[in-house]
């Protein structure tokens, strides 16, 4: 078994591509659909990704709701103090053992990114 992707129901597309484009440096490996249903895949092609869905009618109840995506970054540090300096509330880091660090922050829709620093 293969994870694939992981999909999210998003209000705002705009938003939440700022959030995962410029925000956390995703790629768009690809976007298709129409102004009723629009899909965009966030992640390396050969990789698993994040699947944003876009329906301007859509009633969307808790979004986030029990939710965690966690992603591996590079400088944990850097990327507190750009969040931060954005204006997200950072909720962190926790450090559990000497081999892992990790912070959250919330998408525009509520859903929780765990930030990862493996050593």
């Amino acid at each position: 078994m293969k994870l694939n992707w992981v999909t999210l129901n998003v209000r705002d597309l705009e938003k939440s591509l700022y959030f995962y484009t410029k925000v956390l440096k995703l790629n768009v490996s690809a976007r298709f659909g129409d102004e009723n249903h629009q899909i965009v895949m966030l992640g390396e092609a050969d990789g698993t990704k994040i699947e944003l869905i876009f329906e301007p009618n859509a009633q969307i109840e808790n979004p986030g709701n029990g939710v965690s995506i966690g992603l591996e970054t590079d400088n944990l540090e850097k990327l507190i103090d750009e969040l931060k300096n954005m204006g997200y509330r950072v909720t962190g880091p926790v450090s559990p053992n000497p081999h892992i660090r990790f912070f959250f922050v919330q998408d525009p829709d509520g859903y929780t990114i765990q930030l990862i620093e493996q050593k």
